[in-house]
C-alpha cells in the first residue's frame, strides 16, 4: 500500500497534523506502539521530517500525549457561574461524557502512559493537579479547610475516579449518572475524612 502524496503545509499545518495523526492512533493503541517509522508512514511523510519537527521519539510522544490531555481538560473546564456542587457534578458529567465518547484515548493516555517514560506521565500527573486544585476550589468555597490531608484526598481520588471511569465507563458500559453519584458518594466521604484528619 503506498501513501498519498505529501500536501503542501505550513510547518505549523505539519506539526498539527502530525499530533493529530497521532492522537488519532491512541484511541486504537497505546502509545508505546507508536513507531517514528508508522506515524511517518501514516502521515505519508520521512522519518527525517518527523525528527525535523519532534527530536526524538520522547518529542513525538510528548507532544501528542499533551495534545490529549488539554483537549480533555478543556472539554470539561469547569463552568465557574455554577454554584460549588453544581459544578462539580455538570464536571463530573462531562468528564463521563468525554470518557464514553474518547474511551480508547483516554485508555491510552491512563493506562498506557503510567508505564511509558518519566517526562512523558508528568504530563499526565499535571492534569491530575489541575484537577484536584479544580475540586480544592470548590470544596473551600464549600467551608472546607484548606489542609493537607484534604489536599492529598482531593489527589488520590482524582486517580481513584481515573480507574473506574475505565472500569465502569469504558469496560462495562455503565450509565453516566449513576457513575457520577457513586462518584460524588466517595468524593464526599474522603472529603469528610479529610477533615477528621489529626495532621
Amino acid at each position: 500500500m503506498t501513501s498519498e502524496p505529501r500536501s503542501r503545509l505550513s510547518p505549523e499545518q505539519r506539526r498539527a497534523q502530525l499530533i493529530a495523526i497521532g492522537v488519532a492512533f491512541l484511541a486504537e493503541h497505546p502509545l508505546d506502539e507508536l513507531t517514528i517509522d508508522e506515524l511517518a508512514r501514516r502521515a505519508g511523510v520521512s522519518r527525517a521530517l518527523i525528527f525535523h519537527y519532534f527530536e526524538s521519539r520522547q518529542g513525538v510522544e510528548r507532544a501528542i500525549v499533551t495534545t490529549a490531555r488539554d483537549s480533555l481538560l478543556l472539554a470539561t473546564e469547569p463552568r465557574a457561574e455554577l454554584a460549588p456542587r453544581e459544578r462539580v457534578h455538570d464536571t463530573l458529567l462531562r468528564i463521563a461524557g468525554f470518557v464514553r465518547e474518547h474511551g480508547g484515548t483516554f485508555s491510552s493516555l491512563i493506562r498506557g502512559v503510567a508505564s511509558g517514560a518519566p517526562e512523558v506521565r508528568a504530563i499526565v500527573d499535571e492534569s491530575r493537579e489541575l484537577n484536584a486544585q479544580r475540586l480544592l476550589e470548590a470544596f473551600t468555597e464549600l467551608g472546607n479547610a484548606d489542609t493537607p490531608a484534604l489536599r492529598v484526598a482531593l489527589r488520590a481520588w482524582v486517580a481513584f475516579t481515573e480507574d473506574t471511569l475505565l472500569e465502569l465507563i469504558v469496560d462495562r458500559r455503565a450509565d453516566d449518572e449513576a457513575v457520577v453519584e457513586f462518584l460524588e458518594q466517595t468524593l464526599d466521604g474522603v472529603v469528610e475524612a479529610a477533615a477528621r484528619a489529626r495532621f
